[in-house]
């Protein structure tokens, strides 16, 4: 029954989040738009109240590109509050997640009124930053913010309230208690935070471009925005195409490279001399140090329809010369081919270190019990690096809609015969934006879909491997 309540609490949140609500009322509007110097032919697209979904386009339509970084930081907040809310609604109405008695759900509730009150705080603190900025009174929150800001701190108590209680029935003990355990840890974790803060998250405010069509005069924030105009661009483009070559490549490249790279690292793991071990694992990591362009010059004479090595075997043998550069048929099995040559010897390592990490025992065990080496390698090696195969297969798949550029754009180049069979996304967005100045909205708008695409794909593969096998997921 109090779980239901609470849900209902974080329903009301959700509704006066969402973008039909106003959260922010404009005031004072014509010494307001005197102040920041607005037209009458841009007054018309100026609202009289804004909610955070479209805080944005009061800032381009105003060229007040100083509030561009703040209102975007609203949106982000406004959009994950939406999402937490959901999420603790979806636990609660089908019960999912709950663990031990309610801590699970209790934390998903605490989350999502967090975000809720972060949310109503941070937009009381833009329209005072607004305010000082313009030097009056144009903004004002709305009774929405303030109903959040107050109803969203008190549902966090009261989740408070109820953890406490079961924390103690289960002996669980909070965040609070393991600083305190291990505050020397936290500390050291915080220069990772500030790194991962610098250089992971906050370059994601840049998503922004994607809805843009910028320019250097007006900056991000106040370039003329777009909407879904880039994605268009890209559906017009093939995206349906682009999106199969370089998932089907990948694939190809994630499937076929682990299996590869798990047969030449048992291989190599059974092999008792010593020198030729050591020879064997330094000639099969060599390629991976082959830089493309010079790939590129041994394909290229190596497949030239004149004087190319294919060729002149072929003709000295009698027969017709084939056009490799004009013929696509040939060219995945070409850029699968050197792709494994390249990257097989790499990938080996990390399973062969795995091996190198089993147990000797385990193997002279089996042998006393007359285990012969093919019983050895699937009883006991496959298992054992079973966990490491799962983690780099979820590490690829988050990658899937990223293409070996360097592999595709030295060995294609601007061949546009071959484009059909060997393009992918990132040889697509690179001719786009070399032939067409200023298109940085175009490609974070690739970009982006690449990176919501792999991320949807790991969160289907890691719920599959979670139902599976928990020790073997990622989260």
């Amino acid at each position: 029954m109090k779980n239901k309540w609470i849900s209902g609490v974080s329903a009301l949140c959700l509704i006066m989040t969402l973008p039909f609500i106003n959260w922010i009322k404009v005031v004072n509007l014509v010494a307001l738009f005197s102040k920041i110097g607005v037209t009458k032919e841009m007054a018309g697209d100026l609202l009289t109240g804004y909610n955070l979904f479209n805080l944005l386009s009061f800032v381009q339509y105003s060229r007040q590109g100083v509030l561009g970084l703040f209102a975007m930081v609203l949106l982000i907040l406004a959009v994950a509050a939406v999402y937490f809310n959901i999420a603790f609604i979806i636990r609660n109405v089908f019960g999912l997640g709950k663990g031990k008695g309610s801590l699970h759900l209790l934390a998903a509730g605490k989350l999502a009124f967090l975000f809720e009150f972060v949310t109503a705080l941070a937009t009381i603190i833009f329209v005072i930053f607004s305010n000082a900025r313009f030097g009056m009174t144009g903004f004002l929150p709305s009774a929405v913010v303030y109903i959040e800001l107050i109803v969203s701190a008190a549902a966090y108590i009261y989740i408070k309230v109820l953890e406490k209680k079961e924390r103690e029935i289960y002996r669980e003990h909070g965040l609070w208690v393991e600083f305190k355990r291990n505050w020397v840890l936290f500390v050291m974790l915080v220069p990772t935070f500030i790194y991962f803060m610098i250089n992971n998250y906050l370059p994601m405010l840049g998503v922004y471009f994607a809805f843009t069509s910028f320019n250097f005069r007006d900056g991000l924030w106040s370039s003329p925005f777009t909407g879904f105009k880039n994605f268009e661009f890209l559906v017009k483009a093939d995206l349906f195409r682009l999106t199969k070559n370089t998932v089907l490549y990948n694939l190809v490249f994630i499937g076929i490279g682990n299996i590869l790279q798990i047969i030449f690292a048992i291989l190599v793991s059974r092999v008792t001399v010593k020198w030729f071990k050591k020879t064997s694992q330094t000639l099969m990591f060599m390629p991976y140090f082959v830089s493309f362009v010079i790939l590129k010059v041994i394909v290229y004479n190596v497949f030239e329809y004149q004087y190319g090595l294919i060729n002149n075997i072929i003709t000295g043998m009698g027969g017709e010369r084939i056009d490799f550069y004009n013929n696509p048929a040939y060219w995945p099995l070409f850029i699968t081919f050197f792709y494994l040559w390249k990257n097989i010897g790499y990938g080996m390592v990390v399973y062969l270190a795995t091996i190198m990490g089993i147990d000797n025992e385990i193997y002279e065990a089996a042998k006393v019990d007359g285990a012969g080496d093919l019983q050895q390698i699937w009883y006991i090696t496959l298992p054992h690096i079973k966990p490491t195969f799962i983690i780099l297969l979820l590490y690829a798949l988050g990658g899937i809609m990223k293409g070996q550029f360097e592999l595709f754009y030295q060995l294609i180049g601007n061949n546009g015969v071959l484009f059909n069979a060997t393009d992918i996304f990132d040889t697509y967005v690179y001719r786009i934006t070399m032939t067409q100045p200023l298109s940085i909205g175009l490609g974070t708008a690739a970009g982006l879909y690449q990176s919501l695409f792999g991320f949807l794909i790991i969160v289907l593969v890691n719920y599959v491997v979670k139902k599976k096998n928990p020790e073997y997921a990622l989260f």
